[in-house]
């Protein structure tokens, strides 16, 4: 059964300019324990959003009205560093992000989001700048994310390109993990099982 597709995301940003964001901080590992991917969105930046007594830090971006439709993530440069955690995918996919534009991934983070229907969109810093300067100019501006054209455009029409493994990209305009890219190809698979028998 095929999962969620992705082709073109036309939507708000939510704007966290952090460098050097770390798996504990996007989902912190007492919150580790569950085994299946739900809920996992209600504690994303956890000891950012929430002070000690679970009460929402009225300064934190994603405790902002303003950005409550946001569908997609921009950080600074360097995110998802640290542990191998799946779980930090998991949890900005329950919140809602569809993509998280940043300057530099780390590798495993990367390839976490990737298998986990995130768009990681890795662009230059200073189109991650002029992102960041249109979203504070105008935080109800819209990005749109074209994943077969592998380009992002800002409202003002300034745009750049991105990135991304041939074979990810095919499974997330398809909604494919990694089983259903392999069920996809049973008609051939069977085609050379019996001319090679």
């Amino acid at each position: 059964m095929a999962n969620e597709t992705f082709t073109t995301l036309t939507a708000p940003a939510a704007p966290l300019p952090v460098e050097n964001i770390d798996t504990d901080q996007i989902i912190p590992a007492r919150f580790l324990k569950a085994t299946t991917r739900e809920g996992f969105g209600d504690n994303l930046f956890r000891d950012w959003r929430y002070d000690a007594d679970g009460r929402p830090k009225l300064d934190f971006v994603l405790n902002d009205p303003t950005y409550r439709a946001a569908k997609i993530l921009v950080a600074g440069k360097n995110f998802g560093m640290g542990s191998s955690r799946e779980h930090a995918a998991w949890a900005i996919h329950d919140y809602g992000f569809n993509v998280v534009i940043s300057s530099f991934f780390a590798d495993i983070f990367r390839n976490n989001a990737l298998n986990n229907f995130v768009l990681p969109a890795q662009v230059s810093d200073g189109f991650l700048a002029e992102i960041f300067k249109a979203v504070e100019t105008d935080p109800h501006t819209l990005l749109t994310v074209d994943l077969e054209a592998q380009i992002i455009t800002l409202a003002n029409g300034l745009s750049e390109s991105f990135p991304i493994n041939a074979y990810k990209k095919q499974c997330l305009m398809n909604g494919y993990d990694d089983i259903d890219y392999l069920l996809s190809l049973k008609e051939e698979i069977r085609a050379f099982d019996a001319a090679h028998a």
